[in-house]
C-alpha cells in the first residue's frame, strides 16, 4: 500500500512483527459496514459512479459470505483486516475497489470500526450482566427466609437474609450497567471522514455517513478524532469494575462453599475434584474468575500505559489498543455466562445456615439499640454490652444464658423483656428501615427486581 515510496520489500520479520489481522480480524463485518456507507457518501460527492458502488457493495457481501463460511484467507503480508479486505475487493471488482480508500485513513477506518465494534459489545454485556442479575435473584428468591450471618472484617457482625447479601450484588452489577450505557454515549459518535490527521481537501458528507451508520453525533476536531481511545479506556474500566464485582462475589462463593461454612452447595456440574483427593469438591469456576479478574484490571493499566507519553495524533503504540481490549471482553463475557449457569444450579443449606445463624453474639448490637430505646446514649450503651459480651467469656455461656442480675449489675435500664430481644426472626422484623433486611424489605428488592428484569 505504500510501494510507490519504498523501493525494497519490507522485511519478512516486520511484517510478522507489525501485523495485526491475528487479532483484529474480529473487526471485520464492522470494517465492511463501515466501507459500505462510506461508499454511500463517495457516490454522493461523485467520485463513485452508482454502478461503481452497486460493484463494490455486492462485492463486499460476497467477501461477508466468504468470512462467514471460512474461506476467506487472512493473510498477514497486509497487516491487518482493513487492508485484507480492501485488497480482495479490489482483486474481485478491479478499479472500483481502489477507489474505496479516497479520503479516508486506515487511522478514521480503525477508529469507526472500533466505536461500531464496542458498541455491539455494550449491548450484548448489558444483557449478559442482566442475566447474571437474574440468577442472583432466582437464587434469592427460591431461598427466601434463609438468615445467615453477615460479615465484617470477616468476623460474624449481624443477621442478614441470603437473599439481602445476593441482592447486594445485583445492585453492584445494575451500576455496572448504568456504567456501560454512560460509556456507549461516548463510543456512538463518528469519526469516519477525520483521515489521518486533518481531514481531507476532498470533502465527504458525515451527516450521511453517520445517517447510515447509527450514530447520532460526529467528532468535531480530525487530530482528536483519530487518537482518541478514551472511549476505550472508558469501556476498559467499566469491564475491570465488572471483574471486581465477580471477584467478590465469588470470595464469597468460595468461602460459603467450603467446609467450614457450608451455606450452599454447588452443582457437580460446576465443580471439579481433586487428581489424589477423592473427598474434594472445588469451586473452580469462583476461583478461575477471580484469578481472571487480575487480567482484566491488567488490561486496562496496559492501554493507560500505552496512552500516557503518546503525542498527537496517531502512532502506531496505539496498535496496542486491542488485544487488551478483546482479551477483556471475552473474559468477562465468558465469566457471566459460567457464574449465571452455576447460580442456577446452586442451592444453600438450612440446616447449616441456621446453625451459623443461631450465634446470640449477632443479636449484641441489637441488645445496645435496646438501652438506646431506654434512654441510654449510645456510645455508653455500647460500653454495657461489650462489658456483657466479656462477661460471657469470663463465665463461659452466651448472651441468653446471662442472668436478668447479670444484666442490671451492668445497667439498671435492663427489664425482664431484654430476653425478648435475643431472638433472630425478632431481630429480622425490627429492620424495617429503607434499605434494611426486614423480611418485608426483602420480599419487596427480590420483587421489584424480578419486574425489573423480566
Amino acid at each position: 500500500m505504500w510501494k510507490g515510496r519504498f523501493q525494497q520489500e519490507t522485511s519478512a520479520l516486520l511484517q510478522q512483527y507489525s501485523q495485526s489481522v491475528s487479532f483484529d480480524w474480529r473487526l471485520w463485518r464492522h470494517d465492511i459496514t463501515g466501507s459500505i456507507a462510506h461508499s454511500a457518501a463517495l457516490q454522493q460527492a461523485g467520485l463513485l459512479t452508482p454502478e461503481e458502488r452497486e460493484k463494490i457493495v455486492v462485492g463486499l457481501h460476497g467477501i461477508v459470505a466468504d468470512i462467514e463460511t471460512g474461506k476467506f484467507q487472512w493473510k498477514t503480508e497486509l497487516e491487518d483486516v482493513h487492508m485484507n479486505i480492501e485488497s480482495e475487493l479490489t482483486r474481485r471488482i478491479g478499479d472500483p475497489g481502489a477507489k474505496l480508500h479516497t479520503a479516508r485513513s486506515r487511522n478514521d477506518q480503525v477508529a469507526l470500526d472500533l466505536r461500531l465494534y464496542l458498541r455491539e459489545v455494550c449491548d450484548g454485556l448489558d444483557g449478559e450482566l442482566a442475566e447474571m442479575q437474574r440468577a442472583l435473584v432466582d437464587l434469592g428468591a427460591r431461598h427466601k427466609d434463609i438468615i445467615i450471618p453477615g460479615y465484617t472484617h470477616l468476623q460474624r457482625a449481624q443477621p442478614v437474609y441470603l437473599a439481602h447479601h445476593l441482592l447486594a450484588y445485583v445492585e453492584m452489577f445494575q451500576r455496572d450497567r448504568e456504567r456501560l450505557g454512560d460509556a456507549r454515549k461516548r463510543i456512538n459518535v463518528l469519526p469516519l471522514g477525520s483521515g489521518a490527521i486533518a481531514g481531507s481537501t476532498i470533502v465527504l458528507d458525515r451527516e450521511l455517513i453517520a445517517r447510515e451508520l447509527g450514530f447520532p453525533a460526529i467528532t468535531q476536531n480530525s487530530m482528536d478524532a483519530v487518537s482518541d481511545r478514551d472511549f476505550a479506556v472508558e469501556l476498559l474500566a467499566a469491564l475491570a469494575l465488572v471483574a471486581v464485582h465477580l471477584s467478590r462475589l465469588s470470595e464469597d462463593v468460595i468461602l460459603w462453599a467450603s467446609s467450614e461454612f457450608q451455606f450452599i452447595q454447588l452443582s457437580d456440574a460446576f465443580t471439579t475434584g481433586s487428581s489424589l483427593m477423592p473427598q474434594k469438591k472445588n469451586p473452580d469456576v469462583a476461583e478461575l474468575t477471580r484469578g481472571k479478574s487480575g487480567r482484566v484490571i491488567g488490561n486496562l493499566v496496559s492501554l493507560l500505559t500505552t496512552l500516557k507519553g503518546l503525542p498527537m495524533t496517531y502512532n502506531r503504540d496505539m496498535q496496542e489498543d486491542k488485544e487488551p481490549v478483546f482479551d477483556s471482553i471475552d473474559t468477562v463475557r465468558a465469566a457471566l455466562g459460567v457464574f449465571a449457569a452455576m447460580l442456577r444450579e446452586a442451592r444453600a443449606n438450612p440446616a447449616a445456615c441456621a446453625a451459623a445463624v443461631a450465634d446470640p453474639m449477632l443479636l449484641a448490637t441489637d441488645l445496645a439499640d435496646y438501652l438506646v430505646l431506654h434512654g441510654i446514649p449510645f456510645r455508653k450503651a455500647h460500653e454495657i454490652i461489650g462489658q456483657a459480651v466479656a462477661l460471657c467469656g469470663k463465665k463461659k455461656c452466651d448472651l441468653p444464658q446471662l442472668t436478668l442480675a447479670d444484666y442490671q449489675a451492668l445497667s439498671p435500664a435492663f427489664n425482664a423483656d431484654v430476653f425478648d430481644i435475643l431472638h433472630v426472626e425478632k431481630s429480622m422484623a425490627a429492620r424495617r428501615a429503607v434499605g434494611a433486611p426486614s423480611p418485608e424489605n426483602v420480599a419487596a428488592q427480590l420483587a421489584r427486581w424480578q419486574a425489573a428484569l423480566g
